[in-house]
């Protein structure tokens, strides 16, 4: 089965010698509803996505959910576990993501807007609601593009 989200980029040497990076995403529910944040500032601008971001060196993939959690909705998770692998082409900006998908619970806090620099808004929304648009990491996992396949929900 191929996984590809999109054609093979070609074109500039830059480009092709690009390595993809590594980043997570954390899956937290509350009484079925998921929580999704609108991104600002960087690729994705102007898409919901789950928290998440770059995998930092020597960080395991679980003290990378935690962190970026709390760094960009102000909240702890606990119980954080793998759920997904999805292969994210991003060919407009010429980025190519490994996307390590994670669930969690919710332990203490509301979720807010921690970092406005990077995110415009938070909200709990139902699986069979989803805003609109959504970051292409979330809309492969979404079609089961992932590792294993997801089933089509978050």
């Amino acid at each position: 089965m191929s996984l590809r989200s999109s054609p093979p980029l070609t074109g500039t040497s830059q480009v092709l010698q690009q390595r993809p990076h590594v980043g997570v995403s954390v899956l937290i529910r509350r009484q079925g509803d998921v929580l999704l944040l609108l991104r600002k500032g960087a690729h994705g601008a102007g898409t919901w996505a789950p928290p998440g971001g770059h995998l930092e060196y020597g960080e395991t993939p679980e003290e990378c959910a935690r962190r970026e959690v709390k760094e960009e909705v102000g909240v702890e998770v606990e119980d954080v576990s793998f759920r997904a692998v999805t292969n994210d082409v991003f060919a407009e900006p010429g980025k190519h993501y490994i996307t390590l998908w994670m669930e969690a619970s919710l332990a203490a806090g509301e979720p807010c807007v921690e970092a406005s620099d990077e995110v415009a808004a938070v909200g709990w929304f139902s699986p069979d609601a989803l805003p609109s648009p959504l970051f292409l990491p979330v809309l492969n996992l979404l079609a089961g593009r992932s590792y294993p396949p997801s089933g089509g929900r978050l």
